[in-house]
């Protein structure tokens, strides 16, 4: 054979090979039917080849059609709810697929910390809300989606705000003026808060709720951990995926005030009382502004101005929309999110915008090594300084409900748009402006991470972290403010702060898998160490700025500062926060029947001192799968699991400022000079009183629980009981008399006992039809053991500055959060007194009868006046402050929530109820709205004191009787006393039931049939209509009971003041997957 010959053979042998490999390459079309166990197709289901991004859906018939399939190929068979299939194509061209249901109660996966693992392996107090819940309904953020959803997890709106602050307690909590909130960990990143992330972007939530689970996480750990998990990509084809929604909201609920003619009647009887001459008629005080009595009744048709109305009742709109877009192959997923919220709300001036970028990326380059990456950034901006600022106020004198709802209901006389001395109120209208405020929050958050599997099962993952904060808040007091008026010459005054926070996060951890050294499939063993190192700088920068032009609004102050004096500049950078940290966690099971785990935490922190700066948290858990026992099966038909959990563990809370156990001189100028002794000085170290003794305040947790499933996974839930003891409790210990206002100290000890229940009811999971209920219900206890010696711990609200003084007190034997005040014995009647005395113009007082006149003035004590109930015993009757006593408890004896979700064919309707059981509220408003100060004039009332209600001593003459029987006979079928006195008093009567059941959400869905949408390359569309907050049952008589506006310290809870009414809200969306 020549070499022509030859090399011509083997090019036509090189052509056919190749064109055999192309061929080959190419695959087939492989087709097919999926179905359930019972034979109905299924529709929506994921096919797709293993490794690539080829694939399909079934369709209406459950029908699915792949081409360019090789014989080598493996089909990924994915629905959820169901068991992932993997099956082998070989030469097969039709590959019919049965899908089996997936117990998810027993299979899914949790995350815990520093890693996951399956629910029925948990040894610990866990709860979860995935994707699929924040999915169903609409929330604007994830604290909103945990609301209800968990037992022993009580979440409060503490107002109606757009930006209002979502209290977490989880079971309790253990401070008592320390920080009771949870540690928050996005993606194993610590941050302050999870209120700027939408829910959109997150795959699940997790609440650690005993110490065998939070004692991995040491510090902060001792009130709970909630882990948020951030989407990633998955492996298949590109996906898009685009939610909006718009809705309309009001304001949920007014009160009602005086008539006009009912207020002119009672100013001019309260005018009479104040006169020094009640024989005569039209006092001057009266008629300078309503006329003569004689002419009364010109204002039964004066319309009365509803303010409520005005500040607080326009339209509110929000417009959420989300965009998400994610994919990838074995080596490469990612997913990249963008969410938009714009918030109009029900008040003036008064709105709330974000917008949320976020990108996430895990690379696997070869078998053995991952590489994630992530980045978020979160941008708010706040306008509107909303109904109060309990934690940053001036003085509660500007409290913009206040001047909604006892303003009077019309024009008159000198009344003014701005401040009136009289009646110390403001416009309405007015004060919103003149408290305005402009809020903006920008936060950056970095990821990364490498994982290598140096050997089969043992793996080492460093993660790195970094998280750049910024917050500006720019605040204006205009002439109308108390601040303007006592420190500003009534001229506008202006505060510009920042805050600036970087946190830099590395951990590295190392764990092993022991099954292929043990050889036996009896017993599983994993070990996990590891390190982390957690730093935080962070500075503040304060200017303030007085004396602009009285004509200034809030733009042109914020704008033209040159305008103004400069009167305070301070710039503070805070000690660095920096915690060293060394953990290990050890898992074991024998035949997955009995469990052990035990952790191990050590964590330094620079908040103290060398000598305390070290905490050990150790933790041990141990659960039995009484399911698996040989004498429970006869129990298998209809028991899938039983599982008993019983773990102990100590968590940790240093949740104090980083300068408290060493002085720290700071420099001051001008008039903002600090003080040391009462003495200023240039250098100061400030009101607090360093102690270079602090230590961590420590949790001690037992936890027993009990899980089930049963009938095939129709059925699970779980029943646990806890007992939480914090000891060395850090509180914030008053010292007057040293020249220091507080010092922190480690005082006390305190107790949490509670039961949980959570139930899931997975009633109908057909084709076309399903229906399920969950609910949960939590009971807690605290108490406080110990105060260290101390016989009580005080705390004031300050909601009316210094006329109550301390309303809240903590005793030992006692819950954390009981009011504190004077008990009512109603009014006074006729009967308490022995008769008028002309001659002084007095009321005389049987003796035996208690006289309040220490409380309500002197000469406010007549018939009709409030009458309190002498509590010490004292001999001359007389009430005191020491007739103070406990008059109600903030804490709710259980809270919990419950739903359910149906659907049929392609309806879905789901409701969410929420609800609080035996918790007082302390209706703060109501006293305001309710008494007649003698320094305040011509204020309104609401309706509760409306004529025919409250007591009257004013005669059809427009006289005041003093006449006993006479006003007996005025008076039968009034039930109120007089809102004439010297102040504002706290008694009982304004403690109030807070107990509620609340619909928070109904939602109502239609997602077309698949075979429409998939003719316009659409996999499936939802349309959806939500109710928010449509009802709340309640024998609660103020704007809503889940409110808590005074916090500027843990110990005042349950205050209801000046709060920012919360709305009912209606929406319409839509969820487009492509």
């Amino acid at each position: 054979m020549n070499q022509q010959t030859f090399f011509r053979r083997l090019c036509s042998t090189v052509l056919l090979s190749m064109l055999c490999i192309l061929v080959f390459a190419q695959g087939r079309t492989v087709s097919g039917v999926v179905k359930d166990a019972t034979g109905e197709p299924m529709i929506g289901v994921n096919v797709l080849v293993k490794g690539t991004t080829n694939g399909s859906i079934t369709d209406l018939d459950g029908m699915y059609s792949i081409s360019g399939v090789k014989n080598s190929d493996v089909l990924v068979v994915t629905y959820i709810g169901f068991v992932t299939q993997e099956v082998k194509v070989g030469n097969l061209k039709t590959v019919d697929i049965v899908l089996k249901e997936d117990s998810k109660t027993l299979e899914e996966v949790v995350v815990i910390g520093y890693g996951s693992v399956k629910k029925k392996d948990l040894t610990g107090s866990v709860a979860t809300v995935n994707s699929e819940s924040l999915a169903a309904v609409p929330v604007a953020s994830a604290t909103e989606a945990l609301t209800g959803k968990m037992a022993g997890v009580q979440i409060t709106t503490t107002e109606g705000s757009p930006d209002a602050d979502m209290k977490i307690r989880v079971r309790g909590g253990g401070s008592i003026t320390g920080d009771n909130a949870p540690l928050f960990i996005v993606d194993g990143f610590p941050v302050e808060s999870i209120s700027d992330i939408p829910a959109s972007e997150i795959e699940d939530m997790t609440v650690l709720k005993d110490a065998s689970s939070t004692a991995i996480y040491g510090s902060r750990g001792a009130n709970g951990v909630i882990l948020v998990t951030t989407k990633s990509g998955k492996e298949g084809k590109v996906s898009v995926s685009y939610n909006a929604y718009y809705s309309w909201k009001k304001m949920a609920k007014q009160l009602n005030t005086l008539s006009s003619a009912d207020y002119v009647k009672w100013q001019y009887e309260k005018s009479m009382l104040q006169s020094n001459d009640q024989t005569k008629i039209n006092p001057d005080d009266y008629t300078k502004m309503f006329g003569n009595y004689q002419d009364m009744d010109l204002y039964n048709d004066v319309e009365a101005n509803n303010w409520q109305d005005q500040v607080f009742g326009r339209t509110g709109h929000t417009f959420n929309h989300n965009l998400s877009i994610s994919g990838g192959s074995d080596k490469m997923k990612f997913t990249f999110n963008y969410a938009h919220m714009d918030d109009k709300a029900i008040m003036i001036g008064s709105d709330f915008k974000r917008d949320n970028l976020s990108l996430k990326m895990n690379y696997k380059p070869v078998k053995n090594i991952t590489i994630d990456f992530s980045a978020r950034y979160s941008d708010t901006d706040i306008n509107g300084a909303g109904a109060n600022e309990s934690k940053k106020e001036v003085s509660s004198a500007d409290s913009r409900m206040k001047n909604v709802m006892v303003y009077p209901p019309f024009n008159f006389g000198t009344l003014e748009e701005g401040y009136d001395p009289d009646m110390s109120l403001t416009h309405p209208v007015t004060s919103v402006w003149d408290n305005d405020r402009r809020q903006s929050r920008k936060t950056f958050d970095y990821n990364g991470s490498f994982t290598w599997e140096i050997i089969k099962n043992l793996k080492f993952k460093t993660e790195f972290g970094l998280q750049q904060y910024t917050s500006k808040d720019q605040r204006f007091y205009g002439v109308s403010t108390y601040n303007s008026r006592i420190n500003g010459n009534e001229q506008p005054i202006v505060t510009f702060n920042s805050r600036d926070r970087e946190t830099f996060r590395n951990a590295n951890t190392l764990s092993y898998n022991f099954d292929k050294l043990l050889k036996n499939k009896d017993h599983h063993l994993d070990v996990l160490v590891g390190q982390e190192i957690v730093s935080t700088k962070s500075n503040n920068d304060t200017d303030e700025i007085r004396y602009f032009p009285k004509q200034f609004n809030a733009d042109q102050a914020f704008s033209l500062t040159s305008q103004g004096t400069a009167y305070n500049t301070n710039k503070y950078t805070n000690a660095d926060d920096n915690l060293l940290s060394y953990f290990g966690r050890i898992n074991y099971d024998y035949q997955s029947k009995y469990l052990v785990s035990a952790t191990f935490r050590a964590d330094g922190s620079s908040k103290f001192a060398e000598d305390n700066r070290w905490g050990f948290f150790p933790s041990v858990a141990v659960a039995w799968r009484i399911s698996s026992e040989k004498f429970m099966q006869k129990t298998n038909s209809w028991l899938d699991d039983l599982k008993l959990r019983i773990s102990y563990g100590t968590a940790g809370n240093n949740a104090i400022d980083s300068d408290k156990t060493s002085p720290i001189w700071s420099a001051g100028s001008g008039a903002a000079l600090g003080w040391i002794n009462f003495v200023k000085s240039y250098w100061t170290t400030g009101s607090y009183m360093y102690n270079p003794d602090l230590t961590w305040e420590t949790t001690h947790t037992r936890n027993l629980g009990l899980d089930f499933t049963i009938l095939g996974g129709k059925l699970n839930g779980s029943v646990e009981y806890y007992w939480n003891t914090t000891k060395d409790l850090l509180i914030e210990f008053p010292v007057s008399g040293t020249g220091y206002a507080y010092q922190w100290r480690n005082l006390g000890e305190t107790e949490n006992k509670g039961f949980e229940v959570s139930l899931t009811w997975n009633a109908i999971n057909k084709k076309n039809f399903g229906f399920t209920v969950n609910g949960n219900i939590g009971f807690n206890k605290n108490n406080v053991k110990t105060l260290g010696g101390l016989e009580e711990y005080s705390a004031a609200s300050n909601w009316a500055s210094s006329e109550i003084g301390s309303d809240f007190v903590v005793r030992p034997g006692s819950p954390i959060g009981q009011i504190y005040g004077y008990v009512s014995d109603g009014r006074y009647e006729v009967s308490d007194f022995e008769g008028y005395d002309s001659s002084s113009k007095r009321w005389i007082l049987k003796e035996g009868v208690a006289d309040a006149s220490a409380v309500i003035g002197d000469k406010f004590v007549r018939p009709g006046s409030l009458k309190l109930k002498n509590i010490d015993g004292s001999e001359d009757n007389k009430i005191t402050t020491k007739d103070r006593t406990i008059i109600g408890d903030t804490n709710p004896k259980a809270t919990g929530g419950f739903g359910f979700n149906a659907r049929v064919y392609g309806f879905d309707l789901a409701a969410n109820f929420t609800y609080s059981i035996g918790n007082d509220v302390y209706n703060a408003n109501k006293i305001e709205y309710t008494t007649a100060g003698q320094n305040s004039k011509y204020r309104n009332l609401i309706d509760i004191m409306a004529d025919g209600q409250r007591w009257t001593n004013l005669r059809a003459d427009g006289t005041i009787s003093n006449d006993p029987e006479e006003l007996a006979a005025m008076n039968a079928n009034t039930t109120m006393w007089s809102p004439l006195m010297k102040q504002n008093t706290l008694t009982d009567w304004a403690i109030e039931d807070g107990s509620f059941l609340r619909l928070s959400t109904l939602t109502l869905g239609y997602t077309l049939p698949a075979n429409l949408t998939k003719k316009v390359g659409v996999n499936s569309l939802r349309f959806y209509m939500t109710g928010y907050n449509l009802f709340c049952i309640t024998g609660y008589s103020g704007f809503d009971p889940e409110v808590s506006t005074r916090t500027k310290t843990a110990m005042t809870p349950g205050v209801d003041y000046s709060a920012y009414p919360k709305s009912r809200q209606f929406v319409i969306g839509l969820n487009l997957n492509f």
